[in-house]
C-alpha cells in the first residue's frame, strides 16, 4: 500500500518542479485541468497548502511520484451540491491537485494513492471523501468512479485558470 507524507516547506522548491513536470509533459492537461505553468497550481498556492498542512506525496527512493491537495475540510463551493448527508465543513476531506509523474502514469499509483488518501481520511475521523473535477476531464472522472467515488451534481464556478465553468462534484462514503 502506498504512504502518503505531508509534504514540508524543505521540499517546496521539489514540489513546484513536480507541478512544473506534470504540466509540461502531461498530454492535454491543459484542456482536461486547464493547468497552466504560472497560473494553477501557483507556487503561492502550494506554498500555502505545504504550510496548512494539507499537501500531500507519493515518493519513491526520495523522488516525488505523486502529489495532492487534500485538506481535511470543505470550501463553499461544496454546499450548493445535494450530498447524501449534508456533512460540517470540518468533517469532509476534499481532494484536489492531484496529480502523478507523467513518466509513471497508467501504472496504477494514482489510484493506489486515492485508497491511501480515502484510508487516512477516515483514520483521521472524517465522515466522507469528496472530490471536484472540470466536466471537460473524463479520463478523471472515470478513475474516480472506477474507485467508487458516486457523481453528487454539477457547479458553473469561477476559477482563475479557467474563467467560468463546469464542475462535477463526487463523493466517497465508506
Amino acid at each position: 500500500m502506498i504512504e502518503l507524507e505531508k509534504a514540508t516547506p524543505e521540499q517546496f522548491e521539489a514540489v513546484v518542479a513536480f507541478y512544473d513536470k506534470v504540466m509540461e509533459l502531461t498530454p492535454g492537461i491543459d484542456r482536461l485541468a486547464q493547468w497552466k505553468k504560472g497560473a494553477h497550481p501557483t507556487s503561492d498556492g502550494i506554498r500555502n497548502l505545504i504550510q496548512e498542512g494539507s499537501l500531500y506525496l507519493y515518493q519513491e527512493d526520495g523522488t516525488i511520484v505523486g502529489a495532492m491537495a487534500f485538506p481535511m475540510y470543505q470550501g463553499p463551493d461544496y454546499h450548493a451540491i445535494v450530498w447524501d448527508e449534508q456533512l460540517p465543513d470540518d468533517q469532509v476531506a476534499t481532494i484536489h491537485l492531484f496529480a502523478v509523474d507523467p513518466d509513471r502514469q497508467g501504472a496504477g499509483i494514482g489510484s493506489e494513492m486515492i485508497r491511501a488518501a480515502i484510508k487516512l481520511a477516515y483514520a483521521k475521523g472524517m465522515k466522507s471523501v469528496r472530490l471536484d473535477v472540470l466536466k471537460s476531464n473524463g479520463p478523471a472522472q472515470r478513475l474516480y468512479e472506477s474507485l467508487g467515488f458516486e457523481y453528487r451534481g454539477m457547479q458553473n464556478l469561477y476559477a482563475e485558470n479557467t474563467g467560468w465553468v463546469d464542475f462535477c462534484f463526487y463523493e466517497y462514503k465508506g
